[in-house]
């Protein structure tokens, strides 16, 4: 008998079903082994699947899986799971806790570590982008942009993106629409996705960049990938609280044992 007992497809970042990012969320009764979940992470063929398993305390494990790899940190998979458990959750993860809670408009709230970007010279590779700013956190690679139509323009290269050694990269602008403060897409081929539809994990430093740039801890970012999405971002110390919906637009059944 399978380990997964429910399989369900969900829209993070999203209000209405075929937007935001596509996560594949596995409840299961325990983990099986890596070589499985990858498996099926690989048989989703999404930016991630998640993984989560009940502990003894009443949290949640959790655990994230592109078609190729497993993920430290992953935003959009662990809204969709709060989502698939009800809006409430808390998570142990390889990033350490991560505790969900439903905000006061019906968003789910994720409770993130802040990733502050460290100033960095970009390769010349990038020099036709005109970047104002770069800077590397954690896990990801920015790039500053001035003007928001180059990002919405830019063409990925993922030979030139992979080079980066990152996870990601982040391309970003101040944004021209008054109901937001910043834009973004994001590349991940390091880890098998060229572009990342809507990436929570990203915000963590995207916050932190804008939040010290414009001098605000309230911040409303778009992703403007082909699928679009929107991520509200709260800076709290080290600490930063991103929000947004989730749509369930299906249940799988594995024919597995």
């Amino acid at each position: 008998m399978s380990p997964i007992s429910e399989l369900q497809l969900i829209d993070a970042f999203a209000t209405r079903p075929f937007t935001g990012n596509p996560a594949a969320v596995a409840l299961c009764d325990h983990f099986p082994e890596d070589s499985y979940l990858q498996a099926i992470a690989a048989e989703m063929n999404l930016s991630e699947t998640a993984f989560v398993a009940p502990r003894s305390d009443g949290d949640y494990d959790l655990r994230w899986f592109t078609p190729t790899t497993e993920v430290a940190l992953c935003g959009h998979a662990t809204l969709a799971s709060a989502h698939a458990l009800g809006g409430i959750a808390t998570f142990h993860t390889a990033s350490g806790v991560l505790a969900c809670s439903r905000g006061d408009d019906g968003q789910i709230v994720m409770d993130f570590p802040l990733d502050p970007p460290t100033a960095i010279a970009l390769p010349e590779e990038y020099a036709h982008l005109s970047p104002v700013w770069s800077g590397k956190g954690v896990f990801d690679l920015l790039i500053v942009l001035d003007d928001p139509e180059s990002v919405r323009s830019y063409t990925p290269e993922p030979a030139v993106l992979s080079r980066a050694g990152t996870r990601c990269v982040i391309i970003t602008a101040p944004s021209d629409q008054p109901a937001t403060d910043c834009i973004s897409r994001v590349f991940a081929p390091n880890v098998g996705v060229l572009e990342d539809p809507v990436t929570g994990s990203a915000h963590c430093t995207l916050a932190a960049y804008w939040g010290r740039r414009l001098g605000k801890k309230q911040l409303y970012g778009e992703q403007t990938s082909p699928r679009g999405g929107f991520v509200s971002m709260s800076v709290k110390g080290d600490r930063v609280a991103l929000g947004g919906h989730c749509v369930t637009v299906g249940r799988l059944e594995l024919m597995i044992e």
